[in-house]
């Protein structure tokens, strides 16, 4: 009893370190919830006005850059939880609330702003049917992957080095071999969060993961 006291004393003192990811967790949860009672025909016209695409920046942007990242695209809620706890949790419980969200906030725009003008441009050059500016762009992932690099400043140097080359190929073999402009989105997040490493100054110094591992075991 004592242990089981113990691991949810510890939970919960984690999830109140990170209040932002867990408030922005539970609406999803809620609106995922919601997607579920929607019928497929209904979902899809009620998402899409809630989108970030050209259409709906072009009347409202403000208002779906908001709605656009309180919903989750394909209704599986689970995967979320575990990247939130990893990523933007650890950002928050470091950065701080208000600087972990501005991390998420320059990459879910500025992203969304820069892949969704270049499709403009593929559209204006021919490159892209007229229809894509009507597709389909809901969901967090700029956001978390704007998130994940920013936390390359928390691992300290060399171990930082080995974590950029993972994120890099995970976010740039897309963009190299068969590039959709969600990929440069993507992509667009990660420098994003690179850039915002003014906002990591005076946060403590680097971790360094053999030390935190042996501290661990020890």
């Amino acid at each position: 009893m004592r242990m089981d006291r113990g691991i949810g004393y510890r939970v919960w003192r984690y999830v109140c370190g990170a209040p932002g990811t867990y408030i922005w967790l539970s609406v999803l949860f809620v609106t995922t919830v919601a997607l579920h009672h929607m019928s497929p025909e209904f979902e899809q016209d009620f998402l899409r006005q809630r989108s970030t695409n050209i259409h709906e920046l072009s009347n409202d942007p403000g208002r779906v850059l908001l709605q656009s990242a309180m919903w989750i695209d394909g209704g599986r809620w689970l995967p979320y939880v575990v990247l939130y706890t990893v990523f933007h949790a650890q950002a928050e419980r470091w950065l701080g609330t208000a600087r972990w969200l501005m991390v998420c906030v320059a990459a879910h725009v500025l992203a969304t702003l820069i892949s969704e003008g270049a499709l403009l441009r593929a559209i204006r050059d021919g490159m892209a049917p007229h229809s894509a500016a009507e597709t389909l762009d809901i969901g967090v992932s700029y956001a978390l992957a704007g998130v994940v690099a920013v936390l390359a400043y928390r691992i300290a140097v060399p171990w930082r080095y080995g974590y950029l080359a993972v994120v890099f190929v995970v976010y740039g073999l897309p963009l190299a071999s068969t590039p959709t402009f969600t990929d440069l989105g993507h992509f667009t997040s990660v420098l994003i969060g690179l850039a915002c490493y003014p906002l990591t100054r005076g946060r403590g110094e680097p971790l360094n993961p053999k030390e935190t591992w042996a501290a661990l075991r020890g």
